[in-house]
C-alpha cells in the first residue's frame, strides 16, 4: 500500500491530531547563497532528503514525514537529527507543486555556504555554468557533476535557479556531494580560474576545435552555456579555448545537461580520471 492509500490518524510532535486539509506555514523564499540569507530551503524526495540528512553540513531546521517514510528511515538507520512531524501525503502535496514527487518527504534546511573560488583544489575537473536558469537542467547537471567526481560547479548568483525545490530533488542528492560555487561576476571568475592555471574551455556548437581532439590538461573547467543563447561573448571570449561536441547525426545540438555529462565523459576519459 502506497504513502497515498494510507489515512490514519497520526499525531504531530506537539502531540494535535493531524486534521485533514492542515496547511504548513509557508516560510519565506530563499534568496540564494548569497551573503545574509536567513530562509530555509526546501527539500523534498527520498534521494534528496535522506543525503542532506547525511551531510554533516546541512542543519536541518524542520522534518516532515509520512508515516511509512519515517519507517523506512528507521529500517535502513538514517537519523532524522532533529523530532519529524507526521503527516499525510496529502499534506505534503499541499506544500508543493502538483508535480512535485515528494515521497512522503520533505525538510526545512538551511543552504549550504558557499565556497571561495580561490579555495577550489588544482586538481580534476569543475564546471562553469553561464545563466543555465532551468533548474531540472541544473539538478541533472549536478547529479551528472557527482557520477564524475567533479570538484566544484560554479555559477552566477544572478541568472541561475535557487538551490532548493525542484533544482535538489532534480540533483538526487548531489547538492551534498558537489560544493556550489556561487560568483557575482562569471568573466571574473573565468579569469581568476585562467590564472590559477585552469585550462578554461569553452562549448559552443560554434567552436573551432572538436574537445575530443583538444589536448586537455588538469586542473580543467568546462564551460557551458545556456540552451539557444550558449555562451555569452564576453564568457567565450575568456575562455582559453572554445571547442564543439562533434556528433555523427542529423541533430548537431543536444539538451544542456546531455552535453554537460558527455563532455564529462571525454574530460574524465581523456585525463585519465575514469
Amino acid at each position: 500500500m502506497s504513502d497515498r492509500d494510507r489515512k490514519p490518524n497520526f499525531r504531530s510532535k506537539g502531540g494535535k491530531p493531524f486534521q485533514k486539509g492542515q496547511k504548513f506555514a509557508r516560510p519565506p523564499a530563499w534568496r540564494g547563497r548569497e551573503a545574509g540569507s536567513d530562509g530555509p530551503v526546501i527539500l523534498y524526495g527520498w534521494h534528496t532528503v535522506s543525503a542532506a540528512l547525511a551531510n554533516p553540513g546541512r542543519h536541518i531546521r524542520k522534518l516532515y514525514l509520512t508515516e511509512n517514510a519515517a519507517r523506512r528511515l528507521a529500517e535502513q538507520n538514517i537519523d532524522t537529527r532533529v523530532a519529524p512531524e507526521i503527516v499525510r501525503p496529502s499534506a505534503l502535496d499541499q506544500r508543493l507543486t502538483p508535480d512535485a514527487v515528494h515521497q512522503g518527504l520533505l525538510a526545512e534546511a538551511d543552504p549550504l555556504p558557499s565556497p571561495d573560488i580561490d579555495t577550489l583544489a588544482q586538481e580534476g575537473i569543475v564546471l562553469v555554468l553561464d545563466q543555465i536558469t532551468d533548474p531540472h537542467n541544473v539538478g541533472a547537471i549536478m547529479r551528472s557533476a557527482a557520477a564524475f567526481a567533479v570538484k566544484a560547479i560554479v555559477t552566477t548568483a544572478r541568472h541561475s535557479p535557487e538551490a532548493t525545490g525542484v533544482l535538489a530533488k532534480s540533483a538526487s542528492g548531489a547538492l551534498e556531494l558537489v560544493p556550489l560555487v556561487t560568483v557575482q561576476n562569471l568573466a571574473r571568475a573565468l579569469n581568476e580560474l585562467n590564472e590559477r592555471g585552469f585550462q578554461t574551455v569553452g562549448l559552443d556548437s560554434q567552436g573551432a576545435d572538436d574537445l575530443g581532439k583538444v589536448a586537455l590538461q588538469q586542473p580543467l573547467a568546462l564551460v557551458l552555456g545556456a540552451e539557444g543563447k550558449g555562451l555569452r561573448q564576453l564568457t567565450r571570449e575568456t575562455c582559453r579555448v572554445v571547442a564543439r561536441l562533434d556528433m555523427p547525426g542529423e541533430i548537431k545540438s543536444l539538451n544542456v545537461s546531455n552535453a554537460a555529462v558527455l563532455a564529462l565523459y571525454i574530460g574524465a576519459s581523456r585525463l585519465g580520471l575514469m
